[in-house]
């Protein structure tokens, strides 16, 4: 009987996250039904929304339950299988969670070509972080050439994404990112026209220079001053694609205090869950897949060893310490 480890979420937080929020157990694999398949995963993704999941009350998910199987995505090989759609050896992206096997009935697994792309990638880059990009930008705020699209989290799994597509259909592209490092990295690798430093103490005006025509796009990952800072220089008939506001993730209460800029400027402003988007993921897919494999997107990844360092991983993502992609490593 093959022995999985897998960790729970063994109490709510309160704030900010802690190791002891979670726990590491050993469980046993019952054998296989038919129609089952059981994959060992290879990576784990950690993303912002787990940190929603963990929390009681109205959210756009089920909260994460207690006592069991942290949430997340994963990309891993089919070693057993009693069903005729997946064979041994097959590369999967799934969402088995926080766990070195999955098992289920197929449910949800997708099969993916890792010739020229990492399986990593699938679940960043050419994953939902990408695919999240993409609706954000091509669907919500919808940019012409010429535009100026602004990005916080800029160096984000998702913001480095969104930064290169805008780029591609001719816009001015501005990133909001943490610290020199990140900020010289979004210029530098991912063509960024410009970057603002949000912890260098000029956030507004130092906006107000990278873009001197006003702002036509933003995505929006963070929330709090960075919002703050954009709402007033967005032109006329602006359009505000919200993925996340992570700034208030551990419960920090953080008005907006330029929100009569969406009047003003008459705005455009929604919120998105990328899932609600199903007839995006094929070609949103398949065209990150092949800008990935012929090296037009890039992308960094900062990868943990093993599943016991998950927890710390994803409060460093909290904390905004991962450049890229944070995944974690499981074999």
């Amino acid at each position: 009987m093959t022995v999985n480890q897998r960790i729970v979420l063994a109490a709510r937080p309160d704030g900010n996250v802690k190791p002891q929020d979670f726990r590491l157990e050993s469980v046993a694999l019952e054998p296989l039904e038919d129609g089952q398949v059981r994959v060992r995963n290879h990576y784990l993704s950690l993303d912002p929304y787990m940190r929603g999941a963990m929390n009681e009350g109205k959210s756009y998910r089920a909260a994460q339950a207690l006592d069991d199987t942290m949430v997340g995505g994963t990309v891993g090989e089919v070693v057993e299988s009693r069903n005729p759609k997946f064979a041994v050896g097959d590369v999967v992206v799934g969402g088995y969670g926080w766990q070195l096997y999955g098992q289920s009935k197929g449910e949800g697994l997708r099969k993916v070509d890792t010739s020229r792309v990492p399986m990593q990638a699938y679940l960043g880059v050419a994953g939902m972080p990408g695919v999240t990009a993409w609706v954000g930008l091509n669907r919500l705020i919808q940019p012409q050439a010429g535009n100026t699209v602004v990005v916080s989290a800029a160096s984000g799994a998702v913001g480095s994404v969104v930064g290169q597509l805008a780029k591609a259909q001719g816009c001015r592209v501005v990133g909001v990112a943490g610290g020199p490092v990140k900020c010289q990295a979004v210029v530098r690798d991912y063509g960024f026209d410009a970057c603002v430093d949000y912890k260098a103490g000029r956030l507004y005006k130092d906006l107000q220079a990278a873009a001197p025509n006003g702002i036509d796009g933003y995505f929006e990952n963070v929330g709090g001053e960075v919002l703050d800072a954009v709402l007033p220089q967005m032109n006329a008939f602006g359009r505000i694609a919200v993925c996340g506001l992570i700034a208030g993730y551990n419960g920090e209460s953080i008005p907006v205090q330029q929100f009569r800029h969406v009047l003003i400027s008459r705005l455009k402003v929604q919120g998105f869950i990328v899932s609600e988007f199903p007839d995006a993921w094929p070609p949103a897919l398949a065209e990150l897949a092949q800008a990935v494999g012929e090296g037009r997107l890039k992308y960094s990844e900062t990868i943990s060893k093993g599943l016991e360092s998950a927890p710390q991983a994803f409060i460093g993502l909290l904390r905004g310490e991962n450049f890229g992609k944070q995944l974690v490593q499981l074999v």
